[in-house]
Formats: structure tokens, sequence, C-alpha cells
């Protein structure tokens, strides 16, 4: 595992949203950036491994009535890549739902609202960087001479 608590600098992190503190355990443990992809919504960034360029996280601003809540505010949500059996179990706790515009199959959303504990979604964000790496080639036994 990574450490996890160098993301967590001299400053008073609880004076920071949930998005804010993950975005910045994001930069200062995998060291990419968030990427604004979308004009028409600007507050919906991507994170990519820098090795495959493939997403590994997504946050977006969701209205809750997607979501299956009520209210007016957007609310703050975070994709990420999950294994399938992770995902039945997690769905069954508070603050994760089926992925939001993802593949529910391969991915889940988390509210980022606090109801998730930070220390519960970094190793989740581990598994998902991971799950997105280049795959390393299996060498191939050379024919021995004899």
């Amino acid at each position: 595992m990574r450490n996890c608590a160098k993301s967590f600098r001299v400053m008073d992190m609880a004076e920071y949203s949930q998005r804010e503190r993950i975005t910045q355990h994001i930069q200062d443990t995998y060291g990419t950036e968030a990427e604004y992809l979308w004009a028409d919504s600007p507050g919906n960034a991507v994170f990519r491994h820098p090795a495959s360029k493939k997403w590994f996280a997504a946050m977006m601003h969701v209205l809750p009535e997607k979501l299956g809540f009520r209210g007016e505010e957007p609310l703050n949500v975070m994709d990420i890549k999950c294994g399938t059996i992770m995902i039945g179990s997690l769905l069954m706790e508070k603050g994760f739902l089926p992925a939001y515009h993802m593949n529910k199959n391969h991915w889940i959303s988390i509210l980022l609202n606090d109801s998730v504990p930070d220390a519960q979604i970094f190793p989740l964000l581990e598994l998902s960087y991971d799950s997105v790496a280049p795959k390393r080639r299996k060498k191939h036994p050379q024919p021995s001479e004899e």
C-alpha cells in the first residue's frame, strides 16, 4: 500500500471538502492532476493513470434526482473502477451507489459528502489506479539448445 498519510499536509484538512481532500490525495499519491474535459460540465474531472492514460477516477457534480435523491443542489460524486464482487458488497454500505454514467459492472459511485470516510476511500482508489495500470507482458521461455 502507498503511504496515504503524506497527502495530509500540515494544514488542517478538516477545513476542506471531501472532494478537495480526495483530489489532494490523488495528486500527492499518484502525481496526476484533474483533467476537466467538458466545457458544459466545468466541475467534472477525470484522473488518468500516467502510464496507460486510462481513467481510474472521475469526479462529478450530479443532480440528486439522477441518483434517486431529492433536492436541488448538485452532489459531489466520484466514480472509481472496482471488481464486480467488491461492488456488490460496497453497494450495501452507506455512501456507495451504482456507477453514474459508467459501466455498473466495473465502476461504482461514492458520494463525497463524508458519508464514506477518506480512510475507506483511499484503498479503493489504489485498487482502481492499479487496475488500469499497463499489464506486464509474460516472457515466453526460450527453447533450450542441447
